[in-house]
């Protein structure tokens, strides 16, 4: 017989483990995107990877079959219902079944709100949250038929603070983070975890042109008490604790990747 102390090994020792579980990616072709699918597959999971531009994933889903593991790419508009649905019935065709949602897909716009566009408030909103709706709405049906799965929309620490010059980011990531909390009160009882993450400033291609104007780095960083911003790497250990078992009692929550940017 083992002891407690040996039981304890056995049982958690796995946590983290996502051997043969499926995860969909939006947004996969951003880096935050890849660097998820590959840190996710190094944990055993099978990956799809769903981008406007799939052309940029290919290198990606190289590194991803390299390890052992299913990968495929798909092409989606993440903002178009129909779209949408298409893909994720694809998806759930090609694999079976669908385990974790990573909404990944996101973009930003930086300047005062008296000079945006309706145009491109549209466009912020329509892709971060709407498209965060769409995509969730979708998996989540499958996800309530299966009565099991794991949705992590991405966040951010706008989704907390009024940075100037973030207004339709910081109104979308707002209302991501409270659409996790509706969402994962309303599948709490159906097996179906909903989570965030907020992360502070990453360094990937999406701020990479405003982080090299002047001393824009400098001041970013100097708000951060780690004192650099974040690298796709540092989302990684949040994931894959938000898709495997290790998370299975949390749901409806934030949780901030920001170096401690918003612990003051």
């Amino acid at each position: 017989m083992r002891s407690v102390k040996e039981r304890r090994i056995v049982r958690y020792k796995n946590l983290f483990d996502l051997t043969d579980r499926v995860v969909l990616i939006t947004g996969a072709a951003g880096g935050l995107g890849q660097e998820m699918a590959l840190g996710l597959a190094e944990y055993g999971a099978d990956i799809a990877m769903a981008d406007l531009f799939p052309e940029k994933i290919e290198k990606t889903l190289t590194g991803i079959t390299s390890l052992g593991r299913k990968a495929l790419i798909y092409k989606v508009d993440v903002t178009d219902r129909e779209a949408v649905y298409r893909m994720v019935r694809e998806v759930h065709q090609d694999f079976g079944k669908i385990d974790v949602l990573i909404n990944s897909a996101g973009v930003n716009s930086r300047k005062p709100a008296v000079e945006y566009t309706e145009d491109e408030w549209d466009r912020i909103l329509d892709i971060n949250l709407k498209g965060t709706f769409l995509c969730t709405q979708a998996v989540g049906k499958i996800m309530l038929a299966q009565g099991r799965g794991k949705v992590i929309n991405m966040g951010s620490v706008s989704s907390v603070l009024g940075h100037p010059h973030h207004g339709p980011y910081a109104a979308s990531k707002g209302g991501v983070a409270l659409l996790t909390k509706v969402l994962a009160m309303e599948w709490a009882k159906s097996g179906i975890n909903v989570n965030a993450i907020g992360p502070a400033y990453i360094q990937t291609p999406l701020t990479a042109e405003y982080l090299a104007v002047g001393d824009h780095y400098q001041k970013i960083a100097s708000t951060i008490p780690m004192g650099r911003l974040g690298e796709p790497s540092d989302i990684v250990g949040a994931v894959v604790f938000l898709a495997s078992d290790a998370s299975n009692f949390v749901t409806g929550h934030l949780l901030l990747v920001d170096g401690g940017r918003c612990a003051d």
